[in-house]
């Protein structure tokens, strides 16, 4: 008689597991850290910087502006965090806080040392000769720069999270129906800016002129 072997977990099965195991863990570690427990806030900290501070450069494009609303959302969490009740909405609440302030870092006086931004996220790398992909990310972070804030943010979270409007319109703290004419509007002058800078002479010509 056969002997039945279970069968090995599938990749995604193993991957279902440790992205439930990690959700427990942010589970418990924002009701320790909603108790005071500061130690666990700051790992909460640590596991939603790098996504936290990607999010921020992209919407402000200025390095010292987008650390410093990373700072401003982490300390207004841990001055709010008691009152969030629903633990899971831990990520969807902080990047909520982040965008707000964001759009009030926007207000201030730009610093005099600004600098661009890459659009790419720094764990993705270039592949080398891909001079196309690289031509139209770059007129791509120049589209963008044409943006207001407001609308960055929107097509950031749309378009680059993923997020889906209602999400959107959560993290914008704004009405759905305003997030997608927002988005509409973005995306417009997205394309404007698009569209502009094809008409512009090619800096590779102008270099060689």
């Amino acid at each position: 008689m056969e002997r039945f072997r279970a069968a090995p977990p599938t990749l995604l099965a193993t991957r279902q597991v440790a992205a439930a195991t990690q959700v427990m863990a942010v589970h418990d570690l924002v009701i320790r850290a909603r108790a005071g427990d500061r130690d666990a806030f700051s790992q909460l900290a640590a596991r939603s910087i790098g996504r936290l501070t990607a999010l921020a450069r992209m919407i402000l494009r200025d390095e010292y502006a987008a650390q410093d609303a990373v700072q401003d959302a982490c300390i207004e969490a841990w001055r709010s965090l008691p009152g969030l009740r629903d633990p899971d909405r831990f990520e969807a609440w902080i990047r909520r806080l982040l965008v707000r302030a964001c759009f009030k870092g926007s207000r201030r006086t730009k610093r005099v040392d600004a600098v661009e931004i890459r659009l790419t996220p720094d764990h993705e790398q270039d592949i080398a000769g891909a001079e196309c992909d690289l031509d139209l990310r770059d007129q791509l972070d120049r589209a963008l720069a044409r943006l207001t804030s407001e609308q960055r943010a929107v097509v950031v979270l749309v378009h680059y999270l993923d997020l889906p409007l209602a999400d959107a319109a959560q993290a914008l703290s704004i009405p759905l129906g305003t997030t997608k004419s927002r988005l509409n509007r973005a995306t417009n002058a997205l394309r404007a800016a698009i569209e502009a800078d094809d008409r512009e002479p090619s800096r590779l010509g102008e270099r060689f002129a």
